[in-house]
């Protein structure tokens, strides 16, 4: 299940670019889902755990990939971390919902992530402990908690 705290929150790690290139392993970049992740979000190929093919910069290592695919890769692979999704572009919203299909989740969101109209998906907002189903529940919750984040 996606749990998601808006706003501040002490435990989360906003600096995802920093704490990927300290942690990350080769295998993480190797895994069925980790090779869609990059090819859906970064149009780049993993060729191996240290090197990537992407159309723009050629062959590049984990550590060049964009800010989104590092934040899911984390996410994917540390669950017991709370990391800034903010990273994330609207285009990780879908990945992030998959991770969740199969671990607890908990992320940190400065911003209204587009997790899409059409989609039916299980989320709880820590803040109030609401639980949505829909971006129509979603919309207002999260706006509430993003307005009073600030006003602070």
């Amino acid at each position: 299940m996606l749990t998601i705290i808006y706003g501040d929150t002490k435990d989360s790690i906003y600096n995802t670019n920093v704490y990927f290139k300290n942690t990350y392993e080769a295998e993480w970049i190797e895994s069925d889902l980790a090779k869609k992740m990059i090819k859906d979000v970064d149009d780049s190929d993993v060729l191996g755990g240290e090197c990537i093919q992407s159309p723009v910069l050629g062959q590049i290592p984990p550590e060049r990939l964009s800010g989104g695919v590092k934040t899911l890769l984390l996410i994917l692979n540390k669950p017991d971390k709370i990391f800034n999704a903010s990273t994330c572009g609207d285009n990780c919203a879908k990945w992030i919902l998959e991770i969740a299909k199969t671990q607890d989740i908990t992320i940190n969101l400065r911003h209204m992530m587009n997790f899409g109209i059409e989609n039916r998906f299980d989320i709880k907002v820590q803040n109030g402990g609401e639980s949505v189903h829909s971006m129509k529940e979603l919309i207002p919750i999260a706006n509430r908690y993003l307005n009073e984040m600030k006003v602070e």
